[in-house]
């Protein structure tokens, strides 16, 4: 079951239901959050919820897809009322590849903190049934304003060095009444970073990842997270200027998914009650490690079989002067 979050200048936000090439509008909610959150509180089974919500509202998905109607897409998951209120973070060093990208970026000679962490993730990184490994390397993003839809552009920051895409799976989370955590559904997304900040020095990485980004078009609710294959291509004036295939899912990964959920939901602050988390599963290859530099107006494009259709989003520069941000006293 795939799920999608759009807008319209007159009707505002809603939720829709991906049939072929239709999107059936649901009823009663105007977001996933809400859908989610009532099916903790029914004890209705989600999936059954949608089901039993369907309208007789019809759009074209070709139409809102390609942006020739006044629909446009949200982020796949977020928090509908406050966006503060939903942690967007991510896990590094899990796929089999991500530790040999990293250290040559950083063209290390020796064996690195990286590489030391992706080793210890191989071999701790999927504990057995109720027992826990080795954390996984986390990051943070932001809060939920910095998320983008299918189609909304990344902007690299006027002091930003760079922006680069990185294509990932995300998982979409809610925390119920009791403090657990439960997920919704997992989505493709585009884990946008300035690599050549981090370039500089690794302890950079913080800065790095404090950038918009991007998830979507579709939310799917019953995904097999065994082993999932795809494309990433950024297209620069309408012709190709890179595409690598690329893989996720455990097959392809040195940590469980497992694992990751309960080294990010381990802290007590990340199980509050009625919070919204959107985090960043990792990825195994991206532009910047072939040397290629995202120009403005590129626009990256990520594909997962299984998923739905491409998150496509283009690139913006903001080039506009830096000013210092000075903080006056009271």
């Amino acid at each position: 079951m795939r799920l999608v979050q759009i807008t319209h200048p007159s009707v505002r936000r809603r939720v829709a239901l991906v049939d072929g090439s239709k999107l059936r509008l649901l009823g009663s909610h105007r977001s996933i959050y809400a859908f989610a959150l009532s099916s903790v509180e029914t004890g209705c089974k989600l999936q059954e919820l949608i089901l039993s919500d369907v309208s007789d509202v019809v759009l074209d998905y070709d139409e809102v897809y390609s942006h020739a109607s006044e629909w446009t897409f949200l982020p796949s998951f977020d928090h509908p009322t406050e966006p503060a209120r939903c942690l967007v973070s991510g896990t590094g060093l899990t796929h089999l590849a991500s530790a040999a990208r990293r250290d040559a970026m950083h063209a290390a000679d020796s064996v690195t903190d990286s590489i030391r962490m992706y080793q210890l993730g191989l071999e701790q990184g999927k504990p057995a049934p109720g027992e826990t490994g080795a954390a996984p390397e986390w990051f943070y993003k932001g809060t939920g304003t910095i998320l983008r839809g299918h189609g909304a552009p990344l902007t690299v920051p006027n002091f930003a060095e760079d922006g680069g895409e990185e294509p990932e799976m995300a998982a979409a989370y809610i925390i119920d009444h009791d403090g657990n955590p439960r997920r919704i559904g997992l989505t493709p997304a585009n884990e946008f970073s300035d690599h050549k900040i981090e370039k500089q020095n690794y302890l950079y990485l913080a800065h790095s990842k404090l950038r918009p980004c991007s998830i979507g078009p579709e939310l799917v609710l019953d995904s097999d997270f065994s082993l999932v294959h795809g494309e990433v291509t950024i297209e620069r004036d309408a012709e190709i200027v890179w595409k690598r295939a690329i893989s996720t899912g455990e097959q392809r990964m040195c940590h469980s998914l497992a694992n990751i959920e309960h080294h990010h939901f381990k802290y007590e602050e990340h199980r509050r009650s009625g919070d919204a988390h959107v985090h960043f599963l990792g990825a195994d290859a991206f532009s910047f490690g072939d040397g290629i530099a995202l120009e403005n107006g590129d626009h990256m494009v990520i594909q997962w079989t299984g998923y739905g259709r491409a998150l496509r989003n283009p690139v913006h520069i903001d080039r506009t002067p830096v000013k210092p941000v000075s903080a006056e006293a009271l």
